[in-house]
């Protein structure tokens, strides 16, 4: 078969379909209807000779074929879209425009509520996804253009443009009323240790910093539960003895609500930067360059 052959949005769908792992998804992204984007998949399989996407666990995979597609088909048209957008003006009002973020679920409850409440009035049409990369895939991924910004504490990211939002602390969240609380004598490093010692603990598998808080201290042993996910822990922690090592700047908000308690030990690696990462190659893209500002400019305000 011949280029020629290709229409650019059947390449535009087979990359929105290799993203999301779902038709249904994909023909929202672009703006089309599902029956527009089965058609359209079902030429791009006649065009290409192979299944592409097969189903499985309530959306689709790729082929081989596909698999081996995806990457340079993401890169072609991310060079394509930068350069025709290079010196085209971005107007947020009424601009279409689907940003990709790597962001932790921690990240998500923390930023993408007060993003998206600014989105609305700015840029009300500019639509958001957050894709959770492994450290070292993101800085690969934003030079390829898979992604348009990382967002987090991501001290193993190099080779990026990078500007700082906020500096946090790492802290211990409780129970209101926890055992632990019922001294209030002034505490030295060796008393707060000890204590430590006395805790159960839980801790999310894919954030890693706490975990290695927790092995500094040498405290693997007090760990009685350890999830996948952060966003589970609050329920946990209220309900139970158990004590969890966050950022301050999370813990804050349920604290805030009530139920709970902070307490601040010495801990090792406690404070951290979180940052705004985006690649060399893609920050003259007007698009890019709005929305770092404004994401800037939104943290600036809050704090």
């Amino acid at each position: 078969m011949h280029l020629k052959d290709i229409d650019l949005n059947l390449l535009r769908l087979f990359d929105a379909v290799c993203r999301t792992r779902n038709v249904s998804r994909a023909a929202d992204l672009l703006d089309i209807t599902q029956p527009a984007a089965s058609q359209g998949l079902a030429r791009l399989r006649s065009l290409l000779g192979d299944p592409l996407f097969v189903r499985a666990g309530g959306g689709v995979q790729p082929t081989p074929k596909a698999q081996r597609l995806a990457d340079a088909v993401r890169q072609s048209l991310g060079t394509l879209e930068q350069a025709l957008n290079a010196s085209a003006a971005f107007e947020p009002a009424n601009a279409r425009r689907v940003f990709r973020i790597h962001m932790s679920d921690i990240g998500e409850a923390r930023f993408l509520p007060e993003l998206m409440a600014a989105l609305r009035v700015h840029a009300p049409q500019v639509r958001v996804e957050t894709m959770p990369l492994a450290p070292g895939a993101i800085a690969q991924s934003l030079d390829d253009g898979q992604i348009d910004f990382a967002f987090g504490f991501l001290p193993t990211v190099d080779e990026t443009r990078r500007q700082e939002l906020l500096k946090d602390t790492y802290i211990v969240l409780v129970r209101e009323g926890h055992p632990l609380l019922k001294s209030k004598r002034r505490r030295s490093a060796e008393d707060w240790l000890a204590l430590l010692r006395k805790l159960e603990l839980v801790a999310v598998r894919t954030h890693s910093d706490t975990l290695r808080i927790l092995e500094l201290l040498q405290l693997q042993d007090q760990l009685r539960l350890t999830t996948h996910h952060f966003l589970v822990l609050p329920a946990i922690v209220k309900a139970t003895d158990l004590a969890v090592v966050m950022p301050r700047n999370i813990a804050q908000g349920f604290a805030e609500q009530g139920g709970y308690a902070i307490i601040e030990p010495p801990l090792p690696l406690r404070e951290f930067t979180v940052s705004l990462h985006w690649s060399r190659r893609h920050e003259a893209d007007p698009a890019n360059e709005w929305l770092r500002g404004f994401i800037v400019k939104l943290f600036a305000e809050g704090r």
